[in-house]
């Protein structure tokens, strides 16, 4: 599941290929909207939030997308050919200029603008929002105590916007394992407050970059790296599971960096 400022990303790439411009095409291939016709209208703004993509029509309109593991959202050329196979397809938002293709979209829910709290109203603070309070965020994760640090992360009802790799890549700089109860993490208030930077810092270019080195090889601390060595201490990174199925997640960490409970 892509990282809420690859979601940012995506959503910068939708607005400046729809925002201001009346659609010519419209095509929701999905059996809830298939009969749906938004041809005409002026698509207003695509938003991110969390990990939700919130594209404003005129009219009151809102379609609803996220990506989960495998969808995305590509924009073309009015004239250019769309690769992939068809059936691939589930939203199709086009103008004169720039068409967007959604692929293996999951979800694809067209609602009332004033509805959207329906979609999206369950979340916590978004990370890259302009109505971040790293506070509350901090007062939604502190519920759980016993909760591991990793799991508390990756719960969007906390905070919004963290995936996989953040949650590995702040449970290292936070010096804990994954499995460490929220609860005992020391200064947890400066976990938020990094998440928030690393996301931001992050917002426009890829990789997810954690250690400040952008070079592909060099740019996270244990993410993608188990059994290779700590770039700190030199002891091997293990991998391991935290959750229980089917909602387990993937935990890597370096044994000595990050003391604690492990599975």
């Amino acid at each position: 599941m892509p990282e809420g400022d690859s979601v940012f990303q995506t959503a910068v790439r939708l607005h400046t290929a729809l925002a201001g411009r009346v659609l010519t095409t419209a095509d929701l291939r999905v059996p809830a909207h298939a009969t749906a016709d938004l041809t005409g209208r002026q698509v207003l703004e695509t938003v991110p939030r969390g990990k939700h993509l919130l594209t404003r029509i005129e009219g009151g309109l809102t379609l609803h997308t996220h990506l989960r593991m495998d969808g995305r959202w590509q924009t073309y050329g009015s004239s250019e050919r769309w690769p992939g196979p068809a059936w691939q397809i589930r939203a199709v938002l086009g103008n004169a200029e720039r068409t967007a293709v959604g692929y293996r979209l999951p979800v694809v829910e067209l609602l009332r603008t004033g509805e959207e709290q329906r979609a999206v109203g369950h979340l916590g603070p978004d990370l890259l929002g302009p109505d971040w309070d790293g506070a509350e965020a901090l007062r939604r994760l502190s519920r759980d105590p016993l909760r591991p640090l990793a799991l508390a992360l990756l719960d969007q009802r906390n905070l919004a916007g963290i995936g996989n790799v953040y949650a590995t890549e702040l449970c290292f700089l936070a010096g804990v394992s994954p499995w460490t109860p929220f609860g005992e993490v020391p200064r947890p208030d400066r976990v938020v407050g990094l998440a928030h930077r690393l996301l931001g810092l992050n917002r426009t270019r890829s990789g997810h970059v954690t250690t400040g080195d952008i070079r592909p090889d060099r740019r996270h601390w244990v993410y993608g790296r188990a059994g290779q060595p700590c770039r700190r201490c030199g002891t091997r990174i293990r991998r391991s599971t935290i959750g229980a199925p089917p909602q387990d997640r993937v935990a890597v960490w370096c044994p000595h960096c990050q003391p604690g409970p492990v599975n």
